[in-house]
């Protein structure tokens, strides 16, 4: 059993070596790197004893809390850094701005809804998709972020090891699992039906976002079976949000603007 001695009339170097001893062992990070700065504020402050006792175990909560949403947007998987902040609305007028916000509050996920993004490539989806996940990351969610063929592959590779109930529960018990770049291929009956299976592992129960270049009747080029094709859509769209994103691209459209900019310059 580990104790620290404890003493009155403490001089103020040895007080900051008990604090940093304690803070270690109570496993205090954010208390022993921060003490010294709101000590020093709440004597400029003439803040209460009870004041900068919340003070303190405030700034060690809030840190913690920090901490564990880069955890979860780490273990998300997210190939890149994506904020709502940083998506221009302006720039496709297609997608409702206040939709989009209403989506960021995550009410959604908590009642299990899906969630679909439709348009041609450059329109935004990817960028939403990974932002909003992100959003729901921070707000306590387990998110997974990961591409269709990605998954399907992975299905795939679990089935031959005899390890495709676990890898499904596994993708089943995350809150959100967005599911980017679906329709960009073609799958086999096999592996159509693989990624059924993980749907229908979460349907009702947990949330699934897609992103996608095809409009629903376009989806029979990656789900060849009709019928199977018809029900992946049904799991995807009962009681969800479908955002249109367009097929105007932002991105060709930012690259032509800046390819002009010099001409006229000039």
């Amino acid at each position: 059993m580990t104790t620290l001695p404890r003493q009155r009339g403490l001089t103020e170097q040895a007080a900051d070596a008990a604090i940093d001893s304690a803070c270690r062992l109570l496993r205090l990070p954010s208390i022993r790197n921060e003490f010294n700065e709101i000590a020093d504020r709440a004597i400029k402050d003439q803040m209460t004893y009870r004041g900068f006792l919340a003070e303190l175990l405030m700034t060690e909560c809030d840190d913690r809390a920090r901490r564990r949403s880069e955890r979860r947007i780490k273990a998300a998987g997210f190939p890149r850094e994506k904020s709502l902040r940083a998506f221009d609305f302006d720039a496709n007028p297609n997608i409702d701005a206040a939709c989009v916000h209403t989506l960021a509050s995550c009410e959604w996920i908590k009642k299990s809804q899906p969630l679909c993004l439709i348009g041609d490539s450059g329109t935004g989806k990817s960028h939403m998709l990974i932002a909003l996940g992100t959003e729901a990351a921070m707000k306590g969610y387990r998110v997974r972020y990961t591409l269709a063929t990605k998954l399907v592959n992975e299905l795939v590779e679990a089935a031959d090891e005899k390890q495709l109930n676990k890898t499904i529960a596994r993708y089943g018990r995350v809150d959100l699992l967005c599911i980017d770049e679906l329709g960009y291929m073609e799958l086999d009956r096999h592996g159509a039906e693989l990624l059924f299976q993980v749907l229908t592992e979460r349907e009702e129960k947990n949330s699934v976002a897609i992103a996608s270049n095809e409009s629903f009747g376009g989806w029979t080029k990656t789900f060849t079976d009709p019928r199977l094709c018809a029900a992946i859509v049904d799991r995807l769209t009962f009681n969800g949000t479908i955002i249109e994103t367009g097929t105007g691209s932002y991105r060709l459209a930012s690259t032509r603007a800046r390819a002009e900019e010099p001409a006229k310059a000039s």
